[in-house]
């Protein structure tokens, strides 16, 4: 039940990434979900109608001049994120935006400057952040326990059926940005740059290997640099039957650690500690799904955490835990790698 109190959400978009919002929303304390945008109407009217929402419109416009939303969400193609958000930040809004936060790092730039002259804050959402597994080894690095870096890598190794790219926004240019690894490798080269940092160098390879009718790769590998010297790979691909769970490996001179999805599988140190256990069989065996044979399904309890992140942001005036210059980070990463399989030479980023 919605108290008057409550933050005013509205949903760009109607496809399936803003159905995860849409629940999210309705559970998260603190919020009420008001309206709806989407350039096809009917598809916004029957969206309103699923999710209860009496007011749906075609103009983002519309929706950012509703006195009664505080924040918008941004579900359109990642390529086509700016825009709606640039609306939406001048209107005054917060906004919370799907991964990847844009396309390019100018376009991503835009988004942020804005932000910071309208004092509006800007979420991203990359929710295999905040995974127990994920957290734990942000918290391990941190603490030491790896010692000396020695390869933190990732591997996403996914299957898309040729349908998804057909007739669609996928694996375009303009509006996917590139192909597995700007849409479907986002989230794990995100969190391997959050628990290691930035590589200082990278080279890179892509290709269309099954999906040969599509703009960008179906298939990338990259090799990675660190500042302090430890070495890495980013394995992407959507043309890998049947899919197999998102891996992403931190190994060092005292420990190592393996993340599938958003669960621990190895948990290695030369010194033990207490906790150890408690780390490899958690209490809560609650999973965030995984995309590897489809989008559908993964479940939206990271959205509802970053969403309710937002809502306490607002209220205490705090940025977002995942905030739009966190998200840039992924993003310029991606880009690099793109840049490096382009021209065939090492890229470098510090």
């Amino acid at each position: 039940m919605s108290h008057p109190a409550d933050l005013g959400f509205g949903i760009v978009g109607s496809g399936v990434v803003a159905e995860f919002h849409a629940r999210a929303i309705k559970e998260a304390r603190g919020a009420r979900l008001v309206g709806i945008a989407d350039i096809a109407e009917e598809k916004g009217r029957q969206f309103a109608l699923r999710h209860d929402v009496g007011f749906w419109t075609t103009r983002v416009a519309d929706l950012a001049a509703r006195p009664d939303i505080d924040v918008i969400c941004i579900t359109t193609p990642s390529g086509a994120h700016l825009e709606p958000a640039l609306e939406a930040v001048h209107a005054g809004k917060h906004v919370i935006v799907e991964k990847p936060i844009e396309v390019t790092l100018e376009r991503v730039d835009a988004l942020l400057r804005a932000a910071d002259r309208a004092s509006v804050f800007v979420g991203a959402i990359l929710q295999s952040r905040v995974a127990q597994g994920a957290r734990a080894i942000k918290t391990a690095i941190e603490a030491g326990r790896f010692g000396r870096l020695v390869l933190c890598s990732a591997y996403v190794k996914w299957h898309r059926e040729a349908g998804y790219y057909e007739g669609g926004w996928h694996g375009t240019r303009a509006l996917d940005g590139g192909g597995a690894l700007m849409n479907q490798g986002i989230h794990s080269v995100d969190l391997l740059q959050w628990f290691v940092g930035m590589p200082a160098e990278v080279w890179a390879w892509t290709a269309r290997r099954v999906h040969t009718g599509i703009e960008m790769e179906d298939t990338a590998v990259a090799a990675l640099r660190f500042p302090q010297g430890a070495l890495g790979t980013i394995e992407a691909s959507t043309a890998a039957f049947p899919g197999w769970d998102r891996r992403i490996e931190i190994c060092g001179e005292n420990g190592s650690a393996s993340l599938e999805n958003d669960r621990i599988v190895h948990w290695d140190f030369r010194e033990p500690k207490p906790g150890d256990n408690a780390v490899l069989n958690p209490v809560s065996n609650a999973s965030m799904g995984s995309g590897a044979s489809s989008p559908t399904q993964i479940d939206h309890s990271g959205h509802l955490f970053q969403i309710q992140d937002m809502i306490d942001s607002v209220r205490i005036g705090r940025s977002p835990t995942v905030d739009g210059h966190a998200a840039r980070n992924g993003v310029a990463l991606v880009r690099a790698i793109y840049d490096s399989a382009s021209s065939r030479a090492p890229v470098r980023l510090l």
